[in-house]
């Protein structure tokens, strides 16, 4: 028998429970180290499998550990094309790492108010742990997650401390890019700003909003529109921005400064010399303008790998910090010049 288990390329817990004339019980719990089995009985096991190169299967390790080694990743059923490539990018770090330790990622769409797709997964059992990709200020998402006493981990930050969040310092970023155009003498710094359900929304507008504090400044109300979310509402606001004669926009992200930067070019704006322009987010779709976009810079690559390496922590029982956040680089080019 185990010469012929020897040439077998598929061996499988049977088989090595037939070798070894033990039980697939016995076999699972001694490879997943949980339940009783005595120590001569486990090392029998673990050798054999050893010495014939056993690898057990995702599913056969799933049931032996009960675990079903895969991981929810929520997506933004309302996300734009921008958006888009920001959560690729984020996914593509998870996948790359959870793949490595044999996990598969399951992807459910969701909104504010719409998280059918996530409760049908969860209720399921088809995944291990949930990455939510995008927190909201309702909060229903968390809610839910915690009421289903399933690990759970957010990108971006939530209004509840037990939750382990992962987070780009936005707030810091922001504040400190903001802060940079003021010392450079610009006093009518106008913001444009996204939609204020989403938290990293809120993080950036406090940002913006701690730079005039800190330097003893007040931020003028009349130069802030939020909730631009469509090219027809940013486009209105530059054009009130121009009558209140803003010497600077800066656009919480680079949808927002897409659109700021298709108005200035249709209306003949002459960025910089007209009025000077930032972004509180870079991607691909500012790379080739010219002139180069001052923005903030963020690892979106990082946040995934580190947000898939925190999920499986959990699983695993190790303690992870409340609150993890990540670094910026602040980027000055020659559109703020």
């Amino acid at each position: 028998m185990e010469e012929k288990l020897q040439n077998k390329e598929n061996m499988t817990i049977s088989d090595v429970a037939e070798a070894l004339g033990v039980s697939k019980t016995t076999v699972s719990r001694a490879i997943s180290g949980k339940g009783r089995v005595g120590a001569t009985t486990r090392n029998k096991v673990l050798s054999y499998i050893e010495k014939h190169n056993y690898k057990p299967s995702t599913v056969a390790k799933g049931l032996a550990q009960s675990r079903t080694y895969n991981i929810c990743v929520t997506i933004p059923s309302d996300c734009g094309v921008s958006e888009q490539l920001f959560f690729q990018s984020v996914v593509a770090g998870m996948c790359n790492y959870l793949a490595l330790r044999d996990y598969d990622v399951v992807v459910a769409s969701i909104s504010d108010m719409d998280i059918s797709n996530l409760k049908r997964i969860v209720s399921n059992h088809k995944v291990d742990g949930v990455i939510v990709s995008r927190t909201y200020r309702n909060g229903i998402i968390v809610e839910y997650l915690k009421e289903s006493h399933i690990p759970f981990v957010t990108l971006g930050l939530c209004n509840d401390k037990e939750v382990a969040q992962i987070d780009c310092d936005h707030r810091e970023g922001c504040k400190e890019l903001t802060s940079l155009l003021l010392m450079r003498g610009m006093k009518k710094i106008g913001l444009i700003g996204g939609d204020t359900r989403h938290m990293v929304t809120q993080s950036r507008y406090q940002g913006y909003l701690d730079a005039f504090k800190e330097l003893g400044l007040e931020a003028d109300q009349q130069l802030i529109y939020e909730n631009s979310i469509t090219a027809v509402l940013v486009e209105n606001a530059v054009e009130e921005l121009m009558v209140q004669q803003a010497d600077c926009i800066l656009c919480m992200d680079d949808s927002i400064c897409n659109f700021v930067l298709h108005k200035c070019s249709h209306d003949g704006i002459i960025i910089p010399e007209d009025l000077k322009v930032a972004s509180f987010f870079n991607s691909s779709i500012l790379e080739n303008h010219r002139p180069a976009i001052t923005c903030l810079n963020f690892d979106n690559n990082e946040e995934g790998v580190i947000a898939a390496k925190t999920i499986l922590d959990l699983l695993d029982g190790k303690e992870v910090p409340n609150v993890k956040k990540l670094g910026y680089q602040v980027i000055i080019n020659n559109s703020t010049k």
